[in-house]
């Protein structure tokens, strides 16, 4: 489109559970609005927003993608979004694109627990809401039984907009509510004809239009008071109160079809065109004014200085990184300087275009309340704000969850560990929930996600799009070793070869430290010289030294004292060395004879679950080792707080969403080290050994 503003775009995020067909429905409209000639199959990997390898592989979306079309004059942004819990980052930077979410509701299974996130997260964010209930030709779809559903769990501002003709393989059209007009499909012409409304529907059509004449009224009282005295509202008064009711988020529209048979794709883009929000409605942006240093919300509107948001980022191997931006201010055309008020720092907008898909389309402008892409800036990333540097502004920043699932990788081949670096640094550009980090006491990268899907995409990206194959495995545990006893022991070291010998003798008191510190607490009580003031640091750097690795399993050692209160020196053999090496031959008869144990991170952690999971998720933390410390209610849910040993934790992501059909969440910290129970130990003990054993023998 050449010529469009803010009241003829329409930015719609196309949310719900896993697989009610989302992309399908984004392929139909496509195909409908005639973009594109060829209906897309998920099956055939030929859909136009997942073009992604690892998306075709696996047959689910992976990652927002920006799908534009036009429809009347109207250009509609829709943005096709993962349903998968694993890739709950995607939903969060898309819905800071779009102005209405339309939650896609399978026919047949209909409310899931995908639904009911989706409705929670819109209603967090204030972000207006409709449903679209799809597969409606499918064998036990049931429109009202789902209509029912939806109403019921989210109440009374759920209303049919649109009311299907048929069901199941007599699925053939769409009426809309508002008009009284039917859409049938045709399967000579292939096409949809307008219509009479059925006789046999006339009175739930009229039921339904009750409906929404009565959620229209409420939301306005000029309108409740026509509606109260003359029983009635034209068209136009609904269109308009559904426009207004939608923006505020007092009524979900409810629009019905079939997206693999193209059936209710002309009612639906009447309704987009007609009912949905352009921009100009859209709550207004968070930001904070930088030249007056204040709090402000931004109102999207085109007669203010350029600004906008970058809300995604793609990495490709190719083209190099693609910064996703929402114009919120003003329009962006021809080759500007901007700032990235986030950074501090000049960036350079040039060769502006829209992504369809991976398609890129080249423009000349991009309006406040559109969605544009650019290529290879330099210092921005996801979350920052680019500005006209007379209009100084700092959109409020994206919150994703923290990562709950960790992996270490592990190169296939030997010496892609630089190139594991490389490709991991530029994935974290495209997912900001996803970290690195380095354990250097086990010398492992770790990865961490929201679960083992997420990991999973990530090794199979590195492998296609980076050309670095890894494995994956659970991380090594980082346990610790102490004493609980104490143990006065010599260590003495004597050498005699010709020439200048070696001697260094010392006696220490190994015994665990009173005050929970976990450093190395040394204690000089050497009086009357018997260890030179000189040797003394020697002693105490020979200690640390040994510290690094315990005498059970070789994991290092915390929480101890030693004391140094006597031993004896030679005046010519005695050197710095010399007293280095007897102080470890006494931490390794002290720690010893000390009574050493094996100690393991426990983790504090948070688990907010609906209370009818209560029982089997303490009956799994139980298995785990774990001990529930209280539970408190959060809001509807039941907020459990339990310790629980990091060994077991790893695939908790998984597990949890097992046990609560993905309705439960949790998160976890560090919270202090324990002592490993005696069978446990001897595992540990055991594994320390052949894990030495296949070192030596490599």
């Amino acid at each position: 489109m050449k010529d469009y503003c803010i009241n003829n775009l329409r930015n719609v995020g196309l949310i719900g559970h896993s697989s009610a067909g989302k992309t399908s429905l984004t392929e139909s409209l496509l195909f409908y609005s005639k973009t594109v000639d060829r209906l897309g199959s998920i099956e055939e990997g030929t859909t136009i927003s997942d073009f992604d390898q690892e998306e075709k592989k696996r047959k689910i979306s992976l990652s927002a993608s920006i799908v534009p079309l036009e429809w009347e004059k109207v250009k509609i942004n829709l943005v096709d979004i993962p349903g998968y819990f694993d890739f709950v980052g995607e939903s969060i930077e898309a819905m800071r694109a779009v102005d209405v979410a339309t939650i896609v509701v399978c026919g047949v299974t209909g409310v899931q627990v995908g639904t009911e996130k989706a409705w929670d997260y819109c209603k967090k964010i204030k972000l207006p809401r409709t449903f679209f209930i799809n597969k409606l030709d499918r064998e036990n779809s049931n429109y009202d039984k789902v209509l029912a559903e939806l109403k019921e769990r989210f109440g009374i501002s759920v209303v049919p907009i649109q009311y299907p003709i048929g069901k199941e393989d007599e699925f053939i059209g769409v009426i809309n509510v508002i008009t009284k007009r039917a859409r049938i499909y045709n399967p000579k012409t292939k096409k949809m004809e307008t219509s009479e409304v059925p006789e046999n529907l006339i009175d739930k059509v009229e039921e339904c239009k009750k409906m929404i004449t009565e959620a229209v009224a409420e939301t306005d009282e000029v309108l409740l008071d026509k509606y109260f005295n003359e029983g009635e509202l034209s068209d136009i008064e609904i269109y308009e109160g559904l426009i207004n009711g939608c923006a505020s988020g007092d009524i979900a529209p409810v629009m019905c079809g079939s997206a693999t048979k193209v059936i209710g794709m002309n009612t639906l883009l009447e309704d987009i065109v007609e009912c949905f929000p352009s921009p100009k409605y859209a709550i207004r942006q968070k930001a904070i004014d930088l030249v007056k240093n204040e709090e402000v919300y931004i109102k999207l509107e085109e007669d203010k200085p350029f600004s906008a948001l970058v809300f995604k980022t793609i990495a490709d191997p190719f083209v190099g990184k693609i910064s996703l931006f929402r114009v919120i201010t003003g329009e962006l055309s021809g080759d500007i300087s901007v700032i990235n008020t986030t950074k501090d720092k000049m960036e350079k907008l040039s060769h502006v275009f829209f992504m369809r898909g991976k398609n890129q389309i080249a423009t000349d402008k991009v309006v406040a309340g559109d969605i544009g892409a650019i290529s290879k800036l330099q210092y921005t990333s996801t979350g920052d704000t680019l500005c006209d540097l007379s209009y100084k502004v700092r959109y409020d920043k994206m919150n994703f969850p923290e990562p709950v699932m960790s992996m270490a990788v592990l190169p296939k081949a030997k010496g892609d560990e630089d190139k594991i670096s490389i490709a991991l640094n530029k994935l974290l550009d495209e997912d900001p929930i996803f970290t690195v980090a380095r354990d250097i006491e086990n010398a492992e990268t770790i990865i961490s996600g929201l679960g083992e899907t997420h990991l999973d995409v990530i090794a199979s990206k590195l492998k296609n799009k980076f050309g670095v194959d890894v494995i994956l495995r659970d991380p090594k545990v980082p346990y610790r070793e102490t004493i609980k006893g104490s143990a006065d022991v010599q260590g003495k070291h004597k050498k005699q070869s010709g020439g200048h010998g070696q001697y260094g003798d010392v006696k220490i008191l190994f015994e665990a430290r009173k005050d929970e510190e976990s450093d190395l607490e040394f204690v000089d009580k050497v009086v009357g010289g018997v260890v030179p003031r000189n040797f003394i640091p020697a002693v105490e750097k020979g200690l640390r030294d040994c510290i690094r690795h315990g005498v059970l399993a070789g994991y290092p050692v915390i929480g101890i004292r030693a004391t140094l209160h006597d031993g004896s020196y030679h005046p010519v053999d005695s050197s710095e060395m010399a007293f280095k090496i007897a102080a470890s031959i006494a931490y390794k008869k002290g720690l010893q004879e000390a009574n050493p144990i094996i100690l393991e991170p426990i983790m504090y952690v948070e688990i907010i679950i609906p209370d009818e999971y209560m029982g089997d998720v303490i009956g799994d933390l139980n298995k785990k080792r774990g001990r529930v410390l209280g539970m408190e209610p959060e809001g509807d849910l039941q907020k459990l707080v339990a310790e629980v040993p990091m060994a077991e934790m790893f695939k908790y992501a998984t597990d949890l969403r097992s046990i609560t059909q993905a309705r439960g969440d949790f998160s976890m910290k560090l919270e202090k080290y324990e002592e490993v129970p005696p069978a446990e130990a001897l595992r540990i003990i055991e594994n320390s050994k052949e894990m030495k054993e296949l070192k030596n023998e490599a």
